[in-house]
């Protein structure tokens, strides 16, 4: 049995285009769907990921702005910056991208996001909403693994899936969405003991620790659906992921590329809840 390859790539170029005729209709009632991406720093792969984000809300016809900051800023001088935007009408969803500067608090900041404009869905108000089956804006990985999964026909309820890693921003949410699918849901982590044990009872194995091909063939059982969130580089410089894609590809049912599999839908989702607190702002 070879795996079926989940075209991250391809999925998200569809939703896309669905997201595109929201746009479209939005315009039509007189509302451009707004994102401002606030970048603190010279971070070169925030900077790469930032002009990604750009180019697709360009291409379907968003407004899109870019705040570049200097990394030697105060935490209010950023917290300043972030009213602001709470306050400007034209801006839908505000993105403060990560990591910053050791001397600013991630957390502070992202509270002080409008929970209403918080696109990537890390704020503790929709966090707790995503927790107890509130209306949330979802982090925008797990919701877009959910996407690849649906549109792939994998059934979700009732299966068994293992989650590597507990991340605020994919492991924590994804199982909260899983379970919503009525998915049976297990955390594994750094302290895990025997991690194989666990990921080999996995009908769909989802792996987000950023440890490069941690999980190997013996890690799974024949028929695995694999999810690989990591993006890492190997001593070639190459980007691969926390699984080993050529050893597992003969026994999974179907499995994700790194590049082309979770990253491209990533993007997608931010795009679809930045239109979604548009369309919210035109019914009010």
């Amino acid at each position: 049995m070879t795996a079926a390859i989940i075209d991250g790539k391809k999925i998200s170029e569809e939703i896309r285009s669905s997201i595109k005729k929201r746009v479209d209709l939005l315009k039509e009632n007189g509302v451009t769907p707004g994102l401002a991406v606030v970048l603190v720093g010279d971070n070169q792969a925030s900077k790469t990921y930032v002009s990604m984000k750009q180019k697709a809300c360009e291409k379907i016809g968003m407004h899109s702005v870019l705040i570049t900051l200097d990394s030697g800023l105060t935490q209010e001088e950023l917290l300043e910056k972030v009213d602001e935007l709470n306050h400007d009408s034209s801006i839908h969803g505000i993105l403060v991208q990560l990591p910053l500067p050791s001397h600013i608090d991630e957390l502070t900041v992202i509270e002080a996001i409008n929970p209403s404009k918080d696109v990537d869905g890390f704020h503790p108000i929709n966090a707790g909403r995503l927790m107890t089956g509130g209306d949330a804006f979802v982090p925008c990985t797990p919701y877009g693994i959910i996407e690849m999964l649906k549109h792939q026909d994998v059934e979700l309820s009732g299966k068994h899936a293992v989650i590597v890693g507990r991340s605020n921003i994919v492991g924590k949410p994804m199982g909260q969405l899983l379970l919503k699918e009525h998915a049976t849901v297990t955390y594994c982590h750094s302290r895990t003991k025997d991690l194989a044990y666990h990921t080999r009872q996995a009908d769909i194995l989802i792996a987000a620790v950023g440890v490069i091909k941690l999980i190997t063939a013996d890690h799974i059982k024949e028929g695995v659906v694999i999810i690989d969130v990591g993006m890492n580089r190997d001593e070639n410089g190459k980007l691969c992921g926390d699984v080993d894609f050529e050893d597992c590809l003969q026994k999974a049912a179907a499995i994700t590329p790194v590049p082309g599999g979770v990253g491209p839908m990533t993007i997608t989702m931010l795009l679809a809840n930045t239109v979604q607190s548009a369309e919210r702002f035109l019914s009010k």
